[in-house]
């Protein structure tokens, strides 16, 4: 696997400080939650070490799924982002993005940005092509980097075939058969893949993977900014609740994969306690669905997405954090919103079965529930809000240590230029 500091043989030798990297997916900042926040992330990160960055992406459009007004109707664009310089393509969107739509998407934006791809990847010879799943469908254009000496590298943030089929966005045995054997086709011509958990690295293996190809970088919280907070909180006032109401809150994406309605059905089995709240912060493609159907429940209160400067005193209203998942997806991808939970201080209350990745992780640490059982959770949170002694927990802000954002990005930057230390290590010390 040849290292970010092997130069194509136009580059003097030895200058990987000065090369250039190619990042190259659907998500970037200004997104503030899930894939695009990371991707920013490094990005940033890799032009302050001296990269030469360029990124070819769409406009922000997560986790809405819809354009703002600051980006509308651009068409192609560029900007700079920091030190980053970024390029926007097109992207198909529409209000109600499921089944179908959910593949369109990608597939649209892999067409729109293929010329631009392939112009830089050919005319400026990156060191580092740096591809982020999802979405697998610039994948190949990504992979013709290899013809001019580029070190491809692919970043799988989320199994977005596996979670198409498992949350019902595309269904049928012939579908799954024939993506899963072009799937692995794809994944085997890598250089290298970094993903976000070790069930997900399992399920690399299995799609053809060689396990010594995969590295594990979990996605991270900056504790410095998240962290556990003392004294009022203006969304308290803002939402008409008081100081003693428990507040039950859930930060972040909203959409299939997610499972909210079980959370909201525990909202609906715990009306009787009117001291129970339950707060949705966030957006996506099903939280008009959510509200037309919870809406009218006098314990269920609907936040937008929060701005950056907001983050730590949202996570800081929770009494208890909730993290719902569907059954058959909870070891297809480690949530991200899970960092900052854990570095609120608050407690946490997790639906995973006993054996997924999830579960294991925060054993011990979160109150844990079987991944789709509305009662139980609804029991909990009951138990919970009115004092009823539970098991021991261990200190969420401990565990979010492993989930440092400079641990995770010196990590990223090792495994990106070839640290040959860091590479020749036992796999189990890469691990966070």
């Amino acid at each position: 696997m040849p290292p970010i500091s092997s130069l194509p043989p136009s580059s003097p030798a030895g200058e990987y400080d000065k090369s250039e990297v190619l990042i190259y997916g659907m998500n970037y900042a200004p997104e503030m939650i899930g894939v695009g926040r990371y991707t920013g992330e490094i990005g940033g990160h890799l032009a302050a070490q001296g990269h030469a960055v360029t990124v070819i992406t769409t406009p922000p459009h997560y986790p809405g799924w819809h354009v703002p007004k600051s980006h509308k109707g651009q068409g192609y664009s560029s900007e700079k982002v920091g030190k980053v310089s970024v390029l926007r393509c097109p992207i198909l969107l529409r209000k109600n993005m499921r089944g179908i739509w959910r593949l369109l998407a990608p597939l649209s934006f892999a067409i729109t940005s293929m010329p631009l791809a392939l112009w830089h990847i050919f005319f400026h010879r990156p060191t580092l092509v740096l591809c982020v799943e999802p979405t697998l469908f610039v994948a190949p254009a990504a992979l013709l980097g290899k013809l001019v000496g580029s070190r491809v590298v692919l970043h799988v943030q989320d199994l977005e075939i596996d979670a198409a089929f498992a949350v019902g966005h595309l269904k049928g045995g012939m579908v799954l058969n024939l993506a899963g054997k072009i799937e692995t086709w794809i994944l085997r011509r890598f250089d290298g893949l970094i993903t976000i958990s070790v069930q997900m690295k399992k399920r690399l293996v299995t799609k053809g993977v060689q396990p010594e190809r995969i590295d594990i970088v979990r996605n991270w919280v900056d504790l410095s900014k998240i962290k556990p907070l003392e004294g009022g909180n203006g969304f308290r006032k803002e939402l008409g609740l008081g100081d003693d109401d428990f507040i039950v809150l859930y930060a972040g994406n909203v959409g299939a994969k997610q499972a909210l309605h079980i959370v909201l059905d525990a909202a609906r089995m715990l009306l009787e306690n009117p001291k129970i709240h339950f707060v949705i912060a966030g957006d996506g493609p099903v939280k008009a669905s959510l509200q037309q159907r919870y809406g009218d429940l006098p314990n269920v209160h609907f936040l937008p997405l929060q701005p950056e400067e907001r983050l730590c005193e949202l996570l800081n209203l929770a009494n208890l954090h909730v993290l719902p998942q569907s059954q058959g997806t909870a070891d297809l991808v480690l949530p991200s919103k899970l960092g900052g939970m854990l570095a609120s201080g608050k407690q946490l209350l997790v639906t995973a079965d006993a054996g997924t990745e999830l579960h294991d992780v925060l054993l011990g640490t979160a109150l844990l529930v079987p991944a789709g059982d509305s009662k139980g959770m609804a029991d909990a949170i009951r138990k919970l809000a009115e004092g009823e002694d539970l098991p021991n927990l261990g200190d969420g802000r401990k565990l979010a240590q492993l989930f440092g954002r400079d641990i995770c990005l010196s990590r990223f930057y090792q495994y990106f230029i070839g640290d040959e230390e860091y590479l020749a290590g036992e796999p189990s010390m890469r691990k966070i």
